[in-house]
Order: structure tokens, then sequence, then C-alpha cells
């Protein structure tokens, strides 16, 4: 019996299938729009760069012009044209910077304003806050200097506007920045002395600045050391280099404690105080400690022999304003306001081989409770700038220093944090600008 396996068998059918139609020219669009987005892109990286580095230069030139104006209002301060003066060097040091090498697009924005004075605006305060204006107040200590536009040449930039249907504004910057004194947390630049302090209200550790003082040297072996003497520190020196520390400060920074020093060294201590106003004997020369700028005074006497002892001017007695101006029977005396004068008007009337605040000796007010005379540590309260309205004088073992404390002095270290408690030695630093007192900080700074 045969078998056969049935075969299956399908119709075969063929589809019907169309070809595409040819789409020739799509890629080309495509293409174009990539290339478009690429360019797009291009241009915001190229110009978005230059905008940085332009706008990083230019907030440096101001950064400095604000520095250097601070800086001068701080020398100047107290002349008749200080405001005027701070600004020209505000301007002077942004003219340098945007001729510098690097900047020559700066230097042209500059020139094609018409200047340093017209590109930038600089405004002085009393406070860091503001508000600010030109000249400023009288007793303005800040300075901002501000470019509200600093047009830059776009290489993209109109390409770029066409695709944000001009959206993205003109190309330029602008910058602003504000400095100003700040106390210095550690000052270095100290001489070896010390004054006492107490702690009272309205006063700075017991002294009220303006207020003429003399300050005489602490017996050696006193039983207490108190407000009114001056004791010397041991900044591990002898005699002879105390006098120097006196004439030029000291390379130590004390902080905490200092050591007091026993033994007064009256004569190394006049002498070395002296050449602050051009007096010098022994080995001290000029060239190594150069006199202030202004060295005039009116010679005054102390009388111990009053009761209460009293400062005295050709045998009246001197009285002091809260501004400082000393009198005596109506006759003026100069003191640290008509220094500051003076000193705002150099060069005309001041020293050639001066130097800006050698009249100015930078302190330390210490705690000398329950302290003697001896070699004691005594803890610092704080540091002050006083003032010397004369020569030291020496009378046998002792020494007067006659003088008046000030708020402030140039001095050294690091900068504090509140810049609106700027009293004793400080430093110039930048601050964050602010545009609407003390709640709104500019973004620009």
């Amino acid at each position: 019996m045969n078998s056969s396996v049935p075969r299956l068998s399908f119709p075969m059918s063929r589809r019907q299938q169309r070809m595409p139609k040819r789409q020739g020219g799509a890629v080309i669009v495509l293409v174009a729009v990539a290339m478009a987005a690429m360019l797009l892109m291009a241009a915001l990286a190229l110009d978005g760069g230059h905008m940085l580095v332009n706008k990083t230069r230019l907030q440096n030139s101001v950064d400095a012009a604000a520095l250097s104006g601070a800086k001068t209002l701080q020398q100047v301060l107290g002349g008749s044209n200080a405001s005027t003066q701070a600004r020209s060097a505000a301007l002077a040091t942004l003219t340098l910077n945007s001729n510098a090498s690097g900047n020559s697009e700066l230097a042209t924005a500059v020139g094609t304003a018409g200047g340093a004075g017209a590109f930038a605006v600089v405004e002085l305060a009393s406070s860091v806050y503001g508000p600010f204006s030109f000249p400023g107040p009288a007793d303005a200590r800040y300075v901002r200097v501000s470019v509200p536009t600093y047009p830059l040449t776009g290489f993209f930039w109109n390409f770029a506007q066409a695709f944000a249907n001009g959206g993205l504004g003109a190309k330029d910057v602008a910058a602003i920045a504000t400095a100003g004194p700040s106390p210095t947390a550690s000052p270095c630049d100290l001489v070896p002395l010390m004054v006492c302090g107490v702690p009272q209200a309205g006063t700075y550790w017991g002294y009220q600045f303006g207020e003429l003082r003399v300050l005489k040297t602490a017996a050696g072996n006193s039983p207490a050391i108190g407000p009114g003497n001056f004791q010397l520190l041991d900044f591990g020196a002898g005699g002879k280099t105390v006098g120097e520390l006196l004439a030029g400060g000291a390379p130590v920074c004390p902080s905490g404690t200092v050591r007091t020093k026993p033994g007064n060294t009256v004569g190394p201590s006049v002498t070395g105080v002296n050449t602050r106003f051009g007096e010098y004997q022994g080995s001290f020369k000029n060239t190594d400690y150069p006199p202030d700028l202004v060295t005039s005074y009116d010679a005054m006497t102390y009388n111990d022999s009053a009761s209460p002892p009293q400062m005295e001017y050709q045998g009246q007695p001197i009285t002091s304003t809260a501004e400082g101006y000393l009198s005596a029977g109506g006759t003026p005396i100069l003191g640290y306001p008509d220094w500051k004068e003076s000193v705002g008007n150099c060069p005309s009337g001041c020293q050639s081989d001066g130097v800006f605040e050698r009249r100015i000796l930078k302190v330390v007010i210490g705690d000398c409770t329950g302290k003697n005379g001896g070699s004691s540590d005594i803890p610092i309260l704080g540091y002050a700038c006083f003032f010397l309205v004369q020569p030291a004088v020496h009378q046998g073992q002792e020494a007067q220093i006659f003088g008046q404390f000030i708020q402030g002095c140039e001095g050294d270290g690091v900068p504090g944090p509140i810049p609106v408690n700027d009293v004793g030695p400080n430093i110039i630093q930048l601050y964050k600008s602010y545009i609407n007192g003390v709640s709104t900080p500019s973004t620009d700074s």
C-alpha cells in the first residue's frame, strides 16, 4: 500500500509596494537649521566670553580706583579740597589701568567718553552704606566709583539679536566699587608704649577724641599704673633699641597681653619720639627716621603745681573742643585739626622729605587694674592713635608726651569685620556696595 504525504500549497500573492517619492532638499533644510543653531551658540559663546573678560577688567580697574580714592581721602581729609583730590586720584588710577597692556578696548571706551571723568562717577560718603554724593559730607571717609555703561564691540551680537527679537539688549557691562577704612584686627606697626584704659560710657576706654592729654612716664617702682601715665613695653630690646622703636615702630604684632618694661629709659625714648618732628640727636638720622609732613607746633607746658594740674600755653590754661581745636585765653593753638588741614594742602608748606602721619603714635590700650610698675603682663583692651601736638619733654627722670587721641590712623595687618566701628589703626579695603542704604546690595560690586 502506497502512502503519500499530501503537499500543502499556498497561493502566492504579491503585495503591491509603492516606491517612496524622492525627497530631495530635506537634508539641506536640516543642515541649515543646525548651522543656524551652531552659529547662534558660537555667537553667545564668543560674545559672552568677551563680555566676561571685559567685565573682569573693568571691575579690577574700578576696584583699584576706589582704593586709590579712599587712600588719598584718608591722607588729605581736612584740607580745603579733599574731595577733589580724592576724586582726581581715583580717576587717575582708572586712567592708568585703562592704559595698561591688554586693556586697549577699555582705553578706547574711556577716550570715546571724553576721559575718565565722563566715563566713571566718583562719590563720597561718611558711611559705607551712603548716601553717596560729590563732593560729599565734610566727614566723608568712603569712596564709591561706578561705571554705569561700558559699551562693547559685538561680534555675532546682531546675529543673535535677530533670533531673540532684540531681547538681548545692548552689549555692555557695568561695575561699581566702594572702599574705605576698616579697623585692623591685629596691628603690627606699634610703638612700645602702653596707656591704661578704663571702661567708661561715651569714651574710648576713658579717653575723649580730640581732648588734649599729657601722658607721663609711670615711675619704675610705683605701686600702681593708672590712666594718665604711659608704660614702656618689653619688645625684647634694650634702652637704645626702645628709642629706635619709638622713632619707627616695632615689627611685632602683640595680641592678648603685653609685658611692661621696668624702668623709664627716658632719654632714648624722648630722643626717638622727637625724630618725628625732625629733631635728631646721637645716632638718629633723618635718612632712617624722616620727619612728618608738617612739623610746626606751639610749645605747651604742664603745670603740676596748679590744682588740678593743667596744660598751659604762655601761662594760660588750654581748652579743647569736641572737634579737637585747641586755644588758650582766646588764642588758637596748633592741634590735630590744623595738622590735617596743612597735610591736606601739601606740598605747600610741607617737609620735602616728610612722611604722612609720622606724628601719630599707634599705642596699646591696656587694663592696668591691680598692676604695678614692674614687669607685668597687661591684658590688651584695644589699640589707639595718639597725635603728638609737640615734641616730647624731658624733665629729670620723667617724660611728658602732649597729644590728642584721634579716632583713626593708618595701620596694617588684616581688616576687621565691622566697618562702622573704624576706631584705632585701620587699613583701606573694599566693601560690598549698597545702592539703597543697608538693604540693597549692588549686583555689580
